[in-house]
């Protein structure tokens, strides 16, 4: 028989690889800082990427959890099933993500732009307004955990606009520099 990945075995495997990620991804940027690159720029922004590829992955996706657990019935084991998920999305993948996002992201507006420019005030604006959303949904995780959602599906799908919404703004902010 093949071990559930809910158990408390596949949940501790899970953890020690997103540690292993973490730590692999903090070892190259401490290597990109002790031994620096003519183009370290490039190595933090690439980084910085895929940092926010991840958080944005979780963002999209946990209200998406929400909407399904929403209706599975209190107690039942795909209740269960989903708290484990979001659980472990959120701590595993999501706050690594966006703390990531946030040092290499202000790492990147101090030492290329200063802090300088309209758009890049505009951009820090809507990250810290993405940030709200994602501590919201930390609470929705817990509000789940303890079987006391308020919010209907049809909530949860609206909730899933608000990242992708807020992505497309802080996109336009960094590509096309409109302020």
């Amino acid at each position: 028989m093949t071990e559930r990945q809910t158990s408390e075995g596949a949940g501790r495997r899970a953890r020690l690889r997103a540690a292993a990620a973490l730590a692999v991804f903090a070892v190259v940027a401490g290597l990109l800082v002790l031994f620096p690159p003519d183009d370290l720029y490039l190595w933090i922004k690439a980084l910085h990427i895929v940092a926010v590829i991840s958080w944005m992955a979780g963002l999209l996706y946990l209200p998406r959890l929400f909407v399904y657990h929403t209706d599975a019935p209190v107690g039942s084991a795909q209740s269960e099933t989903f708290k484990v998920m979001e659980k472990r999305l959120f701590v595993t993948i999501m706050r690594p993500a966006m703390a990531l996002s946030w040092l290499l992201g202000l790492y990147l507006a101090w030492s290329v732009y200063g802090f300088q420019g309209g758009w890049l005030h505009a951009k820090l604006a809507f990250v810290v307004i993405l940030s709200g959303v994602h501590e919201f949904y930390g609470r929705a995780v817990q509000a789940f955990a303890e079987d006391r959602n308020r919010r209907t599906g049809r909530q949860w799908r609206l909730w899933n606009e608000a990242p992708a919404l807020l992505m497309v703004l802080i996109v336009i902010m960094v590509v096309v520099k409109p302020l």
